[in-house]
């Protein structure tokens, strides 16, 4: 067999015969990187390399640092490599990262979730021998509403929370998660951002991402200056004197984890909308498929049972360790039921995202 493309390294997934490194978390001389996330663009490189619509984002959270851009598509050779950009559709700016050497063709996903959102460029598979996929929900438990169904159902919360004389909080990134919500969720009244949202919503208005008008809460802001208003904010926000200063209001988190039970619980939460910014069971399996591959390489959640479900489907499969953590500290795979990693389990899946996602 012929030199990888691609090789894992402490520092990160490698390209010898490019000499650079791919969403490094170490300080390398050369970085491709595939989104904003922090777990991914991390601060200390020679120089990076990212798509256009990724930079700004990038250069607002790492200051200074020496960056080119790229466009979706363009074709750009790297030393004995030949390297390109492609939408992942997680958040806007984010790639996959395709690597040729040699007529050999890797694929490295990033994040990614396949259901377009109306904001992030939608995913658009890439044929290659070998991909790299996360699969921070790769049990079958994990299967997402569309998401005009959940934005209804934050909709009638928040209108009955309005109702009542009471705020809406919700929980959710402040890259990619917010702006989804602000970009799909009716107009039904004023929209207040904690700063961490507000400067990252700032970033991209200004590149041009269809985004509605919102107000920075402040010191001032209450539910007595602005009644019945919704507010997003980051998860750590929430239950915080930041919060509690709003008055009267109710709180819920948007993620792909509130489809588990017991997240919810040990955030305290009584309310909890199922949305994600990954893709579920259905849209990997979809994904990897659509590629071509014959070797998986997966990490970054189940990446175990996930693993010996592409194995019992032919796959020449292997498991790579990274130090990708998600968009939020806590963004961490929890333990699940055994049932859960089998591939039948309609009721379960069912189950999950109903209670996950009822306002």
């Amino acid at each position: 067999m012929a030199d990888p493309v691609l090789t894992f390294t402490d520092r990160g997934i490698f390209c010898p015969a490019g000499g650079f490194h791919i969403d490094p978390w170490r300080p390398v001389p050369r970085a491709l990187i595939t989104h904003g996330h922090s777990d991914h663009a991390r601060p200390g490189m020679g120089s990076y390399l990212a798509t256009h619509q990724a930079l700004p984002v990038i250069r607002r959270r790492l200051g200074p640092i020496t960056a080119e851009g790229i466009a979706y598509g363009e074709v750009r050779p790297i030393g004995g490599a030949r390297v390109s950009f492609h939408p992942a559709g997680h958040v806007p700016g984010s790639a996959q990262i395709r690597v040729e050497v040699a007529g050999e063709v890797w694929v490295v996903s990033g994040d990614y979730k396949t259901e377009p959102d109306g904001l992030a460029e939608a995913f658009q598979p890439v044929t290659c021998h070998s991909f790299i996929t996360e699969c921070t929900f790769g049990l079958p438990v994990f299967r997402w509403q569309p998401q005009p169904q959940v934005m209804a159902s934050i909709a009638d919360w928040w209108q009955a929370n309005a109702a009542a004389g009471k705020m809406s909080i919700l929980g959710a990134y402040s890259f990619g998660k917010a702006q989804r919500l602000l970009a799909g969720l009716p107009d039904l009244g004023p929209i207040l951002t904690h700063g961490a949202v507000e400067d990252m919503t700032e970033v991209l208005r200004a590149q041009g991402y269809r985004l509605p008008a919102t107000i920075r809460a402040t010191a001032d802001t209450s539910a007595k200056t602005h009644p019945g208003a919704l507010v997003i904010a980051p998860p750590s926000a929430l239950g915080s004197a930041w919060a509690n200063r709003l008055g009267p209001a109710e709180a819920a988190f948007v993620s792909g984890w509130m489809a588990v039970r017991g997240i919810r619980r040990r955030r305290a939460l009584g309310t909890g909308f199922v949305l994600s910014d990954h893709a579920d069971w259905a849209g990997l399996d979809a994904a990897i498929t659509a590629t071509g591959a014959e070797r998986v390489f997966v990490t970054h959640g189940y990446t175990a049972p996930f693993r010996r479900w592409l194995e019992s489907r032919g796959y020449d499969a292997g498991i790579v360790e990274t130090r990708f953590t998600g968009d939020d500290p806590d963004d961490t795979p929890p333990d699940l039921p055994p049932d859960a990693t089998h591939e039948a389990a309609p009721d379960t899946a069912t189950n999950a995202a109903a209670d996950g996602g009822a306002a």
